[in-house]
């Protein structure tokens, strides 16, 4: 279903800040932009707070430098002033005191994290009239959870939201249950579970009386391991300005996280044919995509599977952009008692 034939009272805050910035492009002449600043309420909107950062770890000091202005930054180009930089953001913004990651497991962005989870609120809040959902009754399936916990960590913050994280990996698993274990604020938000087959998405995680109101996703974008390597030597290059031959740690990430069978393509493809078996167990079902080359093909698939609602979300990280994919397959009834039975305040 396109936007203009979304039902008026569905609409909400998000309906509204799209329609407005379309009449923004058509008073101009020009498309919707599709580069923007990080989300309005992602609290990395500001320049780090190096002072507090570096207070919250210490070893991130060493990895500090100034840029042309003499103003200090960090050495972005320098795997593990990264992984500093990201734990003493969490640390500092995300009320948990305990945060590490296994070797070679990628270190995740964030602010770009943060950024899907405020999208997703807006989503949630646009079939909720223009209210984001919040509190223990919302639950949010976030598939490959990683080794990170990172969308639990940020998603119970925000919003009071609780976690079903899967990942196919039992070391990212077992990481990932540590680090809920060792941050109270996360016990009793967040279960992770392995997933047991690595060709099942879904299945094996919920079942058919399971309900979720929202599915995550960011899925492994390349291919092939050589594919994946490719891109972190671009990054690397693009980051030390000049060329690359060998990947470092906490740039290459591993298989599962950063490459599978087919790639995204093939990932999201099995994650749409699967959702639709399991149509009234999820009220928004969501996925990053990388490639906007894939995109056509993702929306046909839904269409094909019958998907009620079809949403695009334009999300941009300095030079960075990227887009969420959503999709519903439940009727203006079923959304309508979805909401009276877990959203209602």
């Amino acid at each position: 279903m396109s936007e203009k034939h979304q039902p008026k009272e569905e609409r909400g805050a998000f309906g509204k800040a799209w329609e407005d910035q379309k009449k923004q492009a058509k008073k101009h002449h020009t498309k919707p932009s599709s580069k923007t600043k990080l989300h309005p309420r992602n609290p990395h909107n500001a320049p780090y707070d190096l002072d507090l950062l570096v207070k919250t770890v210490p070893e991130l000091e060493a990895y500090l430098t100034l840029n042309v202005k003499g103003e200090k930054t960090v050495k972005f180009a320098e795997p593990q002033a990264v992984l500093l930089l990201n734990k003493a953001l969490l640390l500092a913004h995300y009320d948990i005191s305990w945060w590490q990651i296994p070797e070679g497991f990628l270190c995740p962005p964030v602010p770009g994290r943060a950024d899907y989870i405020h999208y997703i609120a807006d989503l949630l809040a646009g079939s909720n009239f223009g209210k984001q959902p919040i509190g223990k009754k919302i639950t949010c399936l976030d598939i490959g959870v990683g080794g990170n916990c990172i969308y639990p960590i940020i998603g119970t913050h925000a919003y009071g939201w609780n976690f079903i994280g899967s990942d196919t990996d039992t070391r990212a698993k077992k990481s990932a249950t540590d680090i809920v274990a060792n941050n109270k604020r996360l016990k009793g938000k967040v279960e992770i579970k392995l997933q047991p087959n690595m060709k099942d998405i879904l299945y094996g995680i919920i079942d058919h009386t399971t309900k979720v109101d929202i599915v995550i996703c960011n899925p492994p974008f390349h291919a092939s391991r050589e594919e994946a390597k490719e891109s972190s030597l671009r990054k690397q290059s693009n980051l030390q300005k000049k060329a690359v031959k060998e990947t470092v740690l906490n740039f290459g990430g591993k298989g599962g996280e950063l490459w599978c069978e087919g790639g995204e393509r093939r990932f999201v493809s099995d994650l749409i044919r699967e959702s639709k078996k399991f149509a009234q167990n999820c009220f928004w079902y969501s996925t990053l995509v990388s490639k906007q080359s894939n995109l056509k093909a993702f929306q046909d698939a839904l269409e094909y599977n019958k998907a009620t609602e079809i949403r695009t979300i334009a999300m941009s990280q300095g030079n960075k952009s990227s887009r969420i994919l959503a999709w519903t397959f439940m009727d203006t009834e079923q959304k309508k008692a979805w909401r009276a039975e877990r959203w209602k305040q």
